[in-house]
C-alpha cells in the first residue's frame, strides 16, 4: 500500500509539472499568434484539421482529465 502511495505522490507531481508547462506554452501560442500576420494564421487554420499545438481554446487540463476519472 505504501508503494501505491508514493506512486500516487509521484504521478500527481508530474500532474502539476505537465499543468505548469501547458499554461506556459498556451501564454507563448497566445504571444506568437498575436505578432503573426493575419494572413500566415488564416493559412495555418485552413490547412486541415487544427493542430493541438495552434489550438486557440485552452486544452483541458490534465488535472481535469485525472478528476473526471
Amino acid at each position: 500500500m505504501f508503494a501505491v502511495r508514493e506512486e500516487v505522490e509521484i504521478l500527481r507531481s508530474k500532474i502539476v509539472e505537465l499543468d505548469s508547462t501547458i499554461a506556459q506554452l498556451q501564454n507563448e501560442n497566445a504571444i506568437l499568434r498575436e505578432h503573426v500576420p493575419q494572413e500566415i494564421l488564416q493559412n495555418l487554420d485552413g490547412a486541415g484539421p487544427p493542430s493541438p499545438a495552434l489550438s486557440t481554446t485552452p486544452a483541458p487540463t490534465v488535472n481535469a482529465i485525472v478528476a473526471a476519472q
